[in-house]
């Protein structure tokens, strides 16, 4: 079945704010002092984000393609599988999205963000941050994180013979990469999780903001741009 435009831009506002709001909720319940789940370990962040991009890839997949990632927009555009006048309506939308998933992070854990003193724990609960303070480094980790999911992903739901079993596998390839390459960075592996709820935290007045750490901002989006067209392209040179 064929959807509108507009059914499809509101298919992935509503997924890329399901998938923030589950990945970075996730990231707030470890991070903010005085949570259930405090101090509760990189585990369940990744738990949170594997689980944050599966729902709504099965919620929205039929509908909008269940993209809710501008560097797997542009990836598609740039190897003809994704139409050029869509593209910016399409990041619109996710980063729209990503913004108001972050809102509803602050709105619920208001409280537990007074508490928490610490600038970096605030700060990572909307937006990545290099932990060797090394832009390079953030970098090269996006790039192979999101080549890995953007591969991943197109490999997975390429047969479409059982798409919900594609998408469950979609949901544990990023749990996997959120433990195995969160390390140093985060991971984004999504221009529009990182910079939306960037942009929100360098406009609320929260009690303890802190820096929003613009020099480092525009790795999250660059990086997992290039690693996406890069590993669409080898998917069709090869596959």
């Amino acid at each position: 079945m064929h959807y509108s435009l507009l059914t499809r831009l509101i298919a992935e506002f509503i997924g890329t704010a399901i998938m923030v709001a589950l990945g970075n909720g996730s990231v707030a319940n470890v991070e903010l002092k005085g949570t259930k789940g405090f101090h509760g370990g990189w585990i369940l962040i990744g738990f949170g984000y594997g689980i944050g991009v599966m729902i709504p890839a099965m919620m929205f997949g039929p509908i909008s393609g269940g993209q809710i990632n501008p560097a797997m927009t542009l990836a598609l555009a740039f190897n003809n599988e994704f139409p050029w006048a869509e593209v910016g309506p399409y990041i619109i939308a996710q980063f729209l999205g990503a913004i108001f998933g972050q809102a509803m992070i602050v709105a619920a854990y208001k409280p537990y963000y007074d508490k928490t003193d610490n600038l970096e724990s605030v700060l990572g609960t909307f937006s990545t941050i290099d932990a060797v303070d090394s832009r390079l480094n953030g970098f090269i980790n996006e790039f192979i994180g999101t080549f890995l999911l953007v591969f991943g992903a197109v490999m997975l739901t390429s047969d479409k013979i059982d798409p919900r079993a594609d998408f469950i596998g979609l949901g544990f390839l990023v749990m996997c990469l959120v433990v195995s390459f969160g390390g140093p960075t985060g991971p984004a592996l999504n221009p529009a999780r990182d910079l939306g709820p960037r942009i929100l935290h360098a406009l609320l007045p929260l009690k303890h903001k802190g820096s929003s750490q613009w020099k480092y901002s525009w790795v999250p989006v660059v990086a997992p741009i290039l690693g996406a067209v890069l590993a669409v392209k080898v998917c069709s040179w090869f596959f």
